[in-house]
């Protein structure tokens, strides 16, 4: 224990090394009057504990990416004032702005040749011309209907037809399924 006690320095060495640094950064820096370092008394350690030793500062990172700080340039004859006047070199070119030209249209594909119709040409005219009746009946007025409204304007007589139809068996079949379901004694 001896031998790193004497190989390590004592707590005031350490102090003095560091008011010897700080008073190096500051004198420089400040470039005014030293003031004289503030004295302390060393404190006393108890039992055989070494002091700890004070690591050295880190030197101060380089600029993140790699760069350096641009230098300062004196180049003072580049930068304008307000009172110099600046040297014109001729008129300006002027270029009239009118309007832009239309776009050009997109080309539209040509509709495949028809081949031989799946239907005949008659059938294709009567077809047609049902649906030229149902669209001119279904006209839409002004107010503002939608098609859910025309779809279920011509949907009502056709769902009426079906439960006029169907609506009696089925009632019949669930009124006789419920009455079995009780006369056996089942209860859900």
């Amino acid at each position: 224990m001896s031998e790193q006690s004497s190989q390590e320095p004592t707590m005031e060495e350490i102090l003095a090394s560091i008011r010897r640094i700080i008073s190096e950064d500051e004198a420089p820096a400040e470039g005014g009057p030293e003031l004289p370092a503030a004295e302390s008394e060393p404190v006393p350690l108890k039992g055989d504990a070494d002091p700890l030793p004070i690591p050295e500062p880190e030197p101060e990172p380089a600029v993140a990416g790699g760069f350096e700080p641009a230098p300062d340039l004196d180049d003072d004859d580049d930068d304008l004032e307000l009172t110099q006047r600046v040297e014109s070199h001729g008129d300006l070119d002027v270029v009239a702005v009118g309007p832009e030209p239309e776009p050009e249209p997109q080309p539209v594909a040509a509709p495949p040749p028809a081949a031989d119709g799946l239907v005949s040409a008659s059938v294709a005219a009567a077809t047609a011309a049902t649906f030229g009746r149902l669209s001119s009946s279904l006209l839409m007025p002004a107010e503002g209907r939608t098609l859910e409204d025309v779809v279920r304007e011509l949907l009502r007589p056709l769902l009426q037809q079906w439960l006029d139809d169907n609506l009696p068996s089925i009632v019949q079949q669930a009124v006789e399924a419920e009455v079995e379901r009780i006369a056996r004694g089942r209860v859900r």
